[in-house]
């Protein structure tokens, strides 16, 4: 089985920025994403990548997020700028129909 770790959440002010890294245990040379559930709502699609790396991202977040990949590390990022209090939310990523354990992202003054 797929193991995937995420890590880099935190809390951060209005305007600030993180970096969330996902390790998997095997190739990262396939169809990857990053998801997000808040409080009380469904798990959302935040970015995807191909396996050609093509990325597409959800309108919410376009021009202040940003998924990379490393396939040497077999580490995928998303780097998340410009953060706003609706960004809040457990970050998922997903590989092989595998989740991480998610990280808490809070973003509050």
């Amino acid at each position: 089985q797929v193991q995937l770790v995420e890590s880099g959440g935190g809390l951060v002010q209005p305007g600030g920025s993180l970096r969330l890294s996902c390790a998997v245990s095997r190739s990262i040379f396939v169809a990857m994403g990053w998801y997000r559930q808040a409080p009380g709502k469904q798990r959302e699609l935040v970015a995807t990548i191909t396996r050609d790396g093509n990325s597409n991202y959800a309108s919410s977040v376009k021009g202040r997020f940003t998924l990379s990949r490393d396939n040497a590390k077999n580490t995928m990022y998303l780097q998340m700028n410009s953060l706003k209090p609706e960004d809040t939310a457990v970050y998922y990523c997903n590989a092989y129909e595998n989740w991480g354990q998610g990280t808490q992202v809070t973003v509050s003054s």
